[in-house]
């Protein structure tokens, strides 16, 4: 994507400060409304003001009827908006076919993404495995598409894949997801190699045998196969084991360029990273120098080094 181009995410409307959860408030999340708002652009629910709750209302939960989920009011189970929330979810998932990624509330019975308390009837948990009828209805349409909660955003390792995805998933919908060609896969695999990488090895021997395509398959299917492990190996969070290996890789490409003090001092920070001494920017930007002197048209394709805008500030 091109620098001035932004990503279109889905957010909830609370999470961005609008005042419209149960109690009058908002959710505001600061990452959000700082760092990523200058990357991005929000699309914004708010699914209980959707299907016409007020503003504050009487909170809602979910309840466990007879092994159906159901979205009732916490205090009267008799009022039941689990119609019109499936209704209010369906007809949204039509504009989000074009976002690159989503954050949702936590523990919102409509919005969280995992881990809810589902109760029965009497008001007794019954476990913690709900899931936020919206969020719901949004993963089972788009399963590959990056979705994310407030809290989890919270933890750096998090955010940062979180952030990756979703540029991952910008140069899928943009580069590939349309086209007709397999040359275009063929690329997107290759420039995608090295970050691949860095979450799985194995995963990325296995999109490589589906882009080889001894199934003869029909590209379609291909792509539907491709995206889902793609997006799946994505959510791995990248160690800084898989770093290390990818960076020795990487080193590899200047072994008849770099002086024996050079690839002293390129071992030694790739140790230092791996032991958790300095971070991941430090040796990447010793190679990226090198790259600049010793051009190299492969790596300079590679997503690895640009995973998303430096300036963001993520790059531990």
């Amino acid at each position: 994507m091109s620098e001035n181009q932004k990503l279109k995410i889905g957010i909830s409307a609370c999470l961005l400060g609008d005042k419209v959860r149960f109690d009058g408030g908002h959710k505001a999340l600061l990452f959000a409304n700082k760092t990523l708002s200058n990357y991005v652009d929000y699309q914004s629910v708010c699914p209980e003001v959707g299907i016409g709750m007020s503003i504050p209302r009487k909170p809602i939960r979910l309840i466990d009827h007879e092994d159906q989920i159901k979205l009732v009011a916490t205090r009267d189970s008799s009022i039941d908006y689990t119609e019109d929330m499936h209704t209010f979810a369906n007809q949204k998932m039509k504009s989000c076919n074009q976002l690159d990624g989503f954050i949702v509330t936590s523990k919102s019975p409509s919005c969280g993404m995992e881990r809810l308390k589902v109760y029965d009837y009497e008001g007794n948990v019954q476990h913690r495995k709900g899931v936020g009828l919206f969020t719901q209805t949004l993963m089972a349409t788009y399963p590959n598409l990056p979705v994310e909660e407030d809290g989890r955003l919270n933890d750096a390792p998090l955010r940062e894949n979180f952030i990756e995805r979703i540029f991952a998933f910008n140069n899928w919908r943009t580069q590939v997801a349309s086209s007709n060609e397999m040359k275009n896969l063929i690329k997107f695999h290759s420039n995608h190699k090295y970050q691949i990488m860095s979450h799985s090895y194995q995963g990325y021997k296995k999109l490589g045998q589906l882009v080889a395509n001894q199934a003869n398959l029909d590209f379609d299917e291909i792509k539907e196969l491709y995206i889902a492990d793609f997006m799946q190996i994505m959510k791995s969070v990248a160690s800084r084991k898989r770093h290390s290996n990818v960076l020795q890789h990487v080193q590899g490409y200047f072994k008849k360029q770099l002086t024996t003090e050079d690839k002293a001092e390129l071992t030694k920070l790739i140790v230092d990273y791996r032991t958790g001494l300095v971070p991941l920017l430090s040796p990447v930007t010793l190679i990226k120098h090198y790259l600049k002197k010793y051009p190299n048209d492969y790596l300079s394709q590679q997503t690895y080094f640009n995973p998303y805008p430096l300036s963001m500030g993520l790059n531990g």
